[in-house]
């Protein structure tokens, strides 16, 4: 077992990748692409150009192929991505990250015919196949890749397009996440990656909160133009496709793959936004209160409140607390997630060159999950876990459906996860029989939904602002942080006071570079998820439980409507979302009484 001990936590796992492959250069991962692309040949000799003449049953049978060549190269495609996480700045990690990437995409070329001539079957004919139980099987595959049947180019354009990825959008990403892994920040007497600077801004220390601020800020600075150049450079990339595409509008894309309706997202936006006086605006003018002071500077924030103990937890605490809060749930769930700590799924310390923040990764149905996150012993951390065990959780769960079927759109993926955190903190928070300790919870969720609704629309916001503005050409380092601040401003509300260094906040999210419009998926499932608590803490739904492991199991084969109908939840809705937005007034509105 792979096992990292630091006194104040305890013994904190990392991860062992070898139910994927021993090693980097191990003959196993070598066979296995070979035979995926002997595979992937012979599946584009026998299939290219005669979709249309299968039978039903012949159909079925060549999308299991095509499931099974895909299972092999995510395999191999999963281990580079896990051991680049956790050494980005390893060179050699790098350069076996990239010589990965390109031989999938190269494997991957042979089948890409596939789809196409899907989208190119006629409805009539396509409904013919799927008479045949071996083709009806994927049923829901076929309907989330028939999505894009409007949007899709002609055969050599998309095969061009796949090929030219991974030195497209694929290195800009790996420029991205090697220049922010090689970042580091001075303070006081000590060098930090991001994530360590990170976590100094929620310290109890005011002192160190400023000093890490100021800090990031500086070196954020530095390198905003590389950073703007990379966003700039994706941004015109993304802007080409959709034109190409006849995207309507730059969401678009990310909509139609988290099968939501554009009105289901603009309804959970203007929901947001129009709630932001009673939620983010009252929230922080309360907390300025409690520093005694009119307005906060940035870096209070996060901070905990004045009489706050700052508790630790070992991990052993943080993985007892999360998965008791799972048993009393369901034992089943428990049982899941107990398997990611006995087995050494999940990579947990901070180091130098590790990927910051944290990530579930499915990687394949035949093996399983692992986490990263970067542990550090404080109650969010503790809810971080929770949160990332939720995914993974789903992700064992889905992974029944099979390797086309088990993924989620992100809206829905969020669900599990931001679930799996409520149960936590609800757990948490009965324990706790002092006023003061309750108070200083519900504060710290309060600040935690806060940053998954507010926060999350205002990068969508931001980045909607951004994708518009660059339309009309090349934004500055500056263009980019007036539009950032604007946002900021407008989310935050007036207690906040912000300086020019936090101008430059923008160039560390991941998800604008990396998944353009991600970020509404968590204000989605955060939304979600209170109004399916709310409906589970009143117990109005006999066997609660049983039917929201169901929902995790469908994976990617249901709707959203599909998936809340058994719980009497309709996210299309208008309704639905300020439902779920009261959760958290209601909590701010207990915490003025205290």
């Amino acid at each position: 077992m792979n096992l990292h001990a630091k006194a104040d936590l305890g013994v904190v796992p990392e991860w062992d990748l070898s139910d994927l492959y021993p090693s980097p250069d191990s003959p196993s991962l070598e066979s296995d692409l070979v035979a995926a692309g002997d595979v992937a040949k012979a599946f584009e000799r026998a299939y290219a150009g005669k979709l249309d003449a299968l039978t039903g049953r012949d159909f079925g049978r060549a999308i299991a192929e095509y499931e099974s060549i895909s299972e092999s190269i995510y395999r191999a495609m999963s281990y580079a991505q896990l051991l680049y996480s956790a050494n980005v700045s390893d060179p050699e990690s790098g350069r076996f990250y990239q010589g990965m990437h390109e031989r999938v995409t190269e494997i991957s070329t042979h089948t890409l015919f596939f789809t196409l001539e899907i989208n190119r079957l006629a409805d009539e004919r396509l409904a013919e196949l799927l008479q045949a139980p071996e083709a009806a099987h994927y049923a829901s595959w076929l309907r989330d890749v028939r999505v894009f049947r409007p949007h899709q180019l002609s055969d050599e354009l998309e095969k061009m397009l796949h090929e030219l990825h991974v030195v497209g959008t694929a290195a800009w990403n790996r420029l991205f996440d090697e220049t922010m892994a090689r970042l580091r920040f001075p303070v006081d007497d000590q060098i930090l990656t991001s994530a360590e600077v990170l976590n100094l801004m929620s310290d109890t220390d005011g002192a160190k909160r400023k000093a890490a601020a100021l800090s990031l800020g500086k070196v954020l600075e530095e390198n905003a133009p590389l950073f703007a150049l990379i966003t700039n450079t994706l941004a015109k990339e993304k802007e080409i496709d959709d034109k190409w595409r006849n995207y309507p509008r730059p969401q678009s894309y990310r909509n139609l793959s988290n099968q939501v309706e554009d009105h289901v997202v603009d309804a959970l936006v203007a929901a947001v936004k129009g709630a932001f006086g009673p939620l983010s605006h009252r929230y922080y003018a309360l907390k300025a209160k409690w520093f005694g002071v009119d307005q906060l500077d940035y870096w209070d924030r996060n901070a905990p409140l004045p009489d706050d103990d700052d508790r630790k937890y070992t991990w052993e605490q943080a993985r007892d607390t999360v998965l008791g809060a799972y048993e009393a749930f369901s034992p089943e769930m428990a049982a899941v997630g107990r398997r990611f700590f006995d087995n050494n799924w999940i990579d947990a310390p901070v180091r130098p060159g590790k990927s910051p923040g944290a990530f579930a990764h499915p990687t394949v149905p035949s093996v399983h999950p692992y986490l990263l996150v970067n542990f550090q012993g404080k109650t969010r951390d503790v809810m971080t876990l929770a949160h990332e065990l939720g995914h993974g959780v789903h992700q064992v769960l889905a992974g029944g459906q099979g390797p086309l079927m088990a993924d989620t759109p992100l809206t829905l993926a969020e669900t599990a996860s931001v679930f799996g955190e409520m149960l936590t903190f609800r757990a948490m928070l009965e324990r706790e029989t002092s006023a003061k300790s309750r108070r200083i919870m519900l504060a710290s969720k309060v600040e935690d939904m806060l940053n998954t609704v507010v926060r999350q629309i205002a990068f969508y916001e931001f980045e909607s602002l951004l994708h518009e503005e660059r339309r009309r050409g090349e934004l500055s380092p500056e263009g980019i942080g007036a539009l950032w601040m604007k946002v900021q401003s407008e989310s935050l509300g007036p207690a906040l006071r912000f300086d020019e260094g936090y101008r430059h906040f923008w160039t560390y999210i991941p998800h604008f570079v990396h998944s353009p419009f991600y970020v509404y998926a968590y204000a989605f499932g955060d939304c979600l998820v209170n109004s399916l608590y709310s409906v589970y803490a009143k117990g109005g739904v006999p066997g609660f439980p049983a039917k929201y492991l169901d929902m995790l199991r469908s994976g990617g084969t249901l709707r959203h409507k599909e998936l809340l109908a058994p719980f009497g939840l309709d996210a299309g809705n208008p309704d639905f979302w300020r439902q779920g937005l009261d959760v958290v007034i209601g909590f701010i509105d207990e915490l003025e009484k205290m």
